[in-house]
This record gives structure tokens, sequence and C-alpha cells, in this order.
């Protein structure tokens, strides 16, 4: 099972893909981030990442899709340009027809971790783990999205992931 894992963003955005064929044989495809031109007018930079994250997707040929849920942030604008890209993300998954689930900070620290507070510190050196890297993976964005993928594997592996996915009106 082929997971792309992404940690939507505006600026930055992240996604780690992942080949599962169980609960401990899970190992990293690709990973990286794409990025839009800071200074470009927002609807430039929300096309700038439907094309980058479409060419991700024809790239890399998914079954499933993890994102990050977003949650509430201090800074009004930021969890509003993350929640566009959160819609980019969704769209480009409709479109290509691949199923999207979705997971809280919280579960993703838990599912890799033990523990819903885990630092970014620990969840990079258990992606790292999990996925038998040498290293942790970077940027940090694609360690996150990395994270989501592994989190998505889990949860189906335990037959707990249905509760995430959004329905589809084609199937």
């Amino acid at each position: 099972m082929k997971i792309l894992g992404i940690d939507p963003g505006i600026g930055i955005c992240g996604f780690g893909l992942i080949e599962t064929s169980g609960r401990s044989n899970a190992r990293a495809l690709d990973f990286g981030v794409v990025t839009t031109t800071v200074d470009a007018p927002l609807p430039s930079r929300l096309k700038e990442l439907y094309d980058s994250l479409y060419e991700v997707f024809e790239q890399t040929k998914p079954e499933k899709v993890a994102v990050e849920k977003l949650f509430f942030s201090k800074n009004i604008t930021t969890g509003i340009a993350v929640a566009e890209a959160r819609g980019i993300v969704l769209l480009v998954a409709e479109q290509r027809g691949v199923p999207v689930y979705e997971y809280t900070p919280n579960e993703i620290k838990k599912s890799l971790t033990g523990y819903g507070s885990a630092t970014k510190t620990q969840m990079e050196e258990m992606v790292k783990v999990h996925l038998g890297l040498e290293k942790k993976p970077r940027p940090d964005d694609a360690a996150d999205a990395l994270a989501v993928a592994i989190t998505c594997s889990f949860l189906h592996q335990l037959g707990q992931g249905n509760d995430y996915r959004f329905s589809n009106s084609r199937r």
C-alpha cells in the first residue's frame, strides 16, 4: 500500500510517500517539500501549490492520502492560509480519485510515540526508527508528512482508519 502523507502549508508543504505491507514493514519511497513564491499574490501561490501537488500525485501514484487536520492557530492569518492549502490538497486528491484520511497532531504524536504531547525531536526520531532511515528526514515539513503517512498505516492496520475517510460520491 502506497500512502502519501501531507503536511499542508501555503509557503512550504511537506510530502512523504511510504509503502507498507504491515505495521513493522513501512519504508520511505520519497519525501520532500513543495514551496510557493513568498511575495506572489495568494491566488498565484495557490495555483503554484496546486500545480506542484498535482505533479507529486502524478509521480508517486498514492493509493491513500493522509493529511494533518487543521488545529486552531494563535495567528488566525496563518490558520486561514493553512486551511486554503489543505483545500488544494483535498482538491488534487479528489481529482485523482484517491481517498483522503485526516489526523490531528495529537493523534499523529500518540500513534508514533505513544504520547500525545511528544516534541518535534521525538517525532523526527520515531519517523527515522519506524522507516529504518539512517538519519532524521529533512526538512521538518517532510518529516511531519512522513509521520502522517505512518499514522495512517498504523491505524489502518488496527482497523481504525475508516473513521477519517472523506466520502467520495463517484465510488
